[in-house]
């Protein structure tokens, strides 16, 4: 960036910065020099410089603020503590809610004969049995096990677990099948 021998005088820290120290100004200096006569017309500044804020106060903070004084700094496990109770609390509350017009439900269609004694709500806890066929599982990991070894009987996931199937002696096949609940004999 050149600046002319004719720039203002407020450009001149500007220009400290960006002129090195090595190299000198030309000779005259930068600054123009007024007229001796009065006639001078004063420097205006750019449009720039008019509408910078750099000068003017920023106030950021509320000029009424108090600090509490009671208040006691918490840290991240107290909050997030607080926070957990403080929704426990407000589940606690909103299941005892349903509860209660569950209750006040049942006994206003069992006054009115509505709903027989046997039939499965979602307050009692015995159902009929699901029609919907239950998954496999594998004995070892408990994921999904769509194969079943035929000398054990025990279901596995893939081959990887098929070769610590195979690597299992009877007595341990036949306590992980009784953890399932099936007792066949192993061959």
């Amino acid at each position: 960036m050149a600046l002319s021998s004719a720039s203002p005088s407020y450009l001149t820290p500007i220009h400290d910065k960006l002129m090195p120290k090595h190299v000198l100004p030309p000779k005259g200096g930068l600054k123009k020099k007024a007229p001796s006569d009065g006639t001078a017309t004063p420097i205006t500044p750019s449009l720039a410089v008019q509408l910078s804020y750099l000068h003017h106060p920023r106030p950021f903070k509320n000029p009424n603020y108090t600090k509490n004084v009671n208040r006691r700094a918490k840290n991240l496990k107290n909050v997030l503590t607080a926070e957990r109770e403080r929704e426990r609390a407000e589940r606690e509350a909103r299941r005892l809610e349903r509860e209660e017009a569950a209750k006040a439900n049942l006994n206003a269609a069992a006054a009115a004969g509505d709903i027989p004694e046997e039939a499965p709500t979602y307050t009692t806890i015995e159902a009929p049995p699901s029609l919907i066929p239950h998954k496999h599982l594998c004995d070892i990991t408990g994921l999904e096990a769509p194969y079943t070894d035929p000398t054990t009987g025990l279901r596995f996931h893939d081959k990887s677990i098929y070769e610590i199937v195979k690597g299992l002696n009877p007595s341990i096949a036949k306590d992980y099948l009784s953890a399932r609940g099936v007792n066949s004999i192993v061959k």
